[in-house]
């Protein structure tokens, strides 16, 4: 599967195990992980926390996240 795609470390189709630790720190170490630098994008992968296995919820904080933005905005 990684020959495949890169992103599946491992064959895993979460980019890689998600412990304890990277549940805080994936994709970066941020309290919002859901913003990026550049203004206006955001992300909502299984890469952010809940994590994989969550369906909907990673796009559900992000949505939270843009809407708290454009509100404050």
């Amino acid at each position: 599967m990684e020959s495949y795609n890169p992103n599946y470390v491992g064959g895993d189709i979460n980019g890689g195990v998600q412990d304890l630790f990277q549940h805080f720190t994936r994709p970066s170490l941020s309290l919002t992980p859901y913003r990026t630098p550049v203004q206006g994008i955001y992300l909502c992968s299984s890469s952010t926390p809940p994590g994989g296995g969550v369906h909907g919820m990673c796009g559900y904080y992000a949505a939270q996240v843009v809407l708290a933005d454009w509100r404050s905005s």
